[in-house]
């Protein structure tokens, strides 16, 4: 039929677009760890296609690009021809200040087509610490540079990349993403010299509905109801509660988070893309069918969330750590209730993505470097859960070593599995990873991490994996670090990470 050939065709497009900005782009964050998302979206907003990339990324285009596109609406930007917009507001991109996004408009016949959407970590985006997650934000603008919905002119792009700290490397990934949407222009142009355009927006409209009929459809097994749960993230002061209520009905889900605590002058808090994101990754992942995953899915899901609260904050609460950490334990909670009447749902991962940011001066010239941590996934219903891997919201890679080494002034002194940190049951919880490195130069770090305190839960009968932990060793003393902090660290000091193991499935 006409309309799969052209969904899938629209589907490559999109995985096109992602290897385009992998390949052209400089900083090993995105050239090796593939921290981007790109999607294909129909001239009203809707997600047409998009790659498999970053699941916190993906689902914020449900919220973001309506977003951009209706400020563009209000604000009277039209973007024409070869013009392109970039953002990184996460009040209206969805997600956080790292993560700078490019739409362009695709025209036919002189008239809006569809546009093309792609977003990227950037390493470092301005503010007061190397990698802009600045563990002590109390506001936003503590988090780095604030770009507002702007046509990409050379000229804002020399903006923007005057307030990075690395620039050059900015500047080589800034053209990536704005290449990959020529690319993606491209495409859907070869893809219109083939097929109408009514043809391909029929086909879109078809793909769409296809989608929220399969959904449905997957979703009738489940038994109707409303299940409860609710799990913590930590400061390291206290813990911050996440409540949900999560309803079955013939129309879809609702997940309700009323109870979840209030705003926080902490970056914890996360924007409602974030919520949406990993509240759709966590039910998308539910459904063991081959269903594409477009506005179709999307719009069975309903979600509510108070205002003001730790998962829909306002405008201007710190949420660099929302995107990374809150993501993943909203995916948590939603998980644990599905489990409720699921069996298939795995206990708890490492429930963490254990930012590492580290920077400096080298040569001269600032540097800044991100990492990502993988641990261990939760045990399933019918096996053990995988080990040294990253869970749920994060679908990066690691960065090699090799590269790492070759970049950056730092020394690796082990990379390995944690024996014993996953928990105990009938199918033990994957274990966690040990990372270290010493630094060559004097350098600043900060991270953004959780599962210190609490540990990832095991599931019918099965026990919790381990906490993570991390240590600095300096002058022959070593010392235990809470999850969030930022310090200096002087020439040939060591850190440890270990990173949590996944829970346990069933009892012995």
């Amino acid at each position: 039929m006409n309309w799969e050939i052209i969904g899938k065709a629209t589907q490559f497009i999109a995985e096109e677009m992602g290897v385009s900005l992998k390949r052209s782009a400089l900083s090993p964050n995105i050239r090796e760890r593939m921290d981007h998302s790109c999607a294909v979206l129909d001239k009203n907003g809707r997600i047409v296609a998009q790659a498999e990339h970053i699941p916190v990324h993906l689902g914020s285009f449900k919220v973001g690009a309506k977003n951009i596109i209706d400020y563009m609406n209000q604000n009277g930007i039209i973007l024409g021809e070869n013009e392109m917009l970039v953002t990184n507001d996460p009040y209206i991109s969805g997600t956080h200040l790292n993560d700078v996004t490019f739409i362009a408009p695709v025209y036919y016949r002189n008239e809006l087509f569809c546009y093309v959407i792609n977003k990227a970590h950037n390493v470092d985006v301005g503010g007061p610490v190397f990698g802009s997650l600045n563990p002590e934000a109390i506001n936003l603008y503590q988090e780095g540079t604030i770009i507002p919905p702007v046509k990409a002119s050379s000229d804002v792009i020399k903006f923007i990349l005057s307030n990075f700290k690395d620039p050059d490397t900015a500047a080589g990934d800034l053209n990536a993403q704005m290449a990959a949407n020529r690319m993606g222009i491209k495409r859907i142009k070869e893809l219109l010299d083939r097929y109408s355009g009514d043809d391909i927006n029929a086909s879109w409209n078809t793909l769409i509905d296809h989608s929220r009929e399969l959904s449905l459809h997957a979703m009738a097994e489940w038994p109707q109801g409303t299940y409860e749960s609710e799990d913590f993230l930590e400061k390291n002061d206290g813990l911050i509660k996440l409540k949900l209520k999560l309803s079955v009905t013939k129309n879809g889900i609702i997940a309700d988070f009323s109870g979840t605590d209030n705003q926080i002058n902490y970056p914890l808090n996360a924007v409602l893309g974030v919520t949406f994101s990993s509240a759709s990754f966590s039910i998308r992942s539910a459904i063991n069918q081959d269903i594409p995953t477009n506005d179709g899915f999307y719009s069975i899901i309903d979600l509510k969330v108070p205002e003001k609260s730790l998962l829909n904050p306002e405008k201007p609460h710190p949420v660099s750590g929302g995107n990374v950490e809150t993501t993943q334990r909203v995916a948590d909670t939603v998980l644990l209730a599905l489990s409720k009447f699921l069996k298939e749902i795995p206990a708890a991962s490492s429930g963490t993505m254990m930012n590492i940011m580290l920077g400096g001066e080298n040569n001269g010239k600032y540097w800044s470097y991100y990492e990502t941590i993988g641990g261990g996934n939760g045990g399933r219903y019918n096996s053990n859960g995988e080990s040294g891997v990253h869970s749920n919201m994060t679908n990066t890679l690691n960065t090699p070593i090799e590269i790492a080494e070759k970049e950056y002034p730092m020394f690796f002194t082990a990379y390995k599995l944690r024996r014993g940190s996953g928990g105990n049951g009938l199918h033990k919880g994957g274990e966690g990873i040990i990372r270290s490195f010493y630094v060559t130069n004097q350098t600043y770090m900060s991270v953004i991490a959780d599962r210190f305190m609490v540990k990832p839960w095991g599931i019918h009968g099965g026990s919790p994996g381990k906490t993570g932990s991390l240590y600095i060793i300096s002058s022959g003393r070593k010392k235990r670090m809470p999850a969030k902090f930022s310090s200096k660290l002087n020439k040939n000091d060591e850190v440890i990470i270990e990173t949590p193991g996944g829970g346990g499935y069933g009892k012995i």
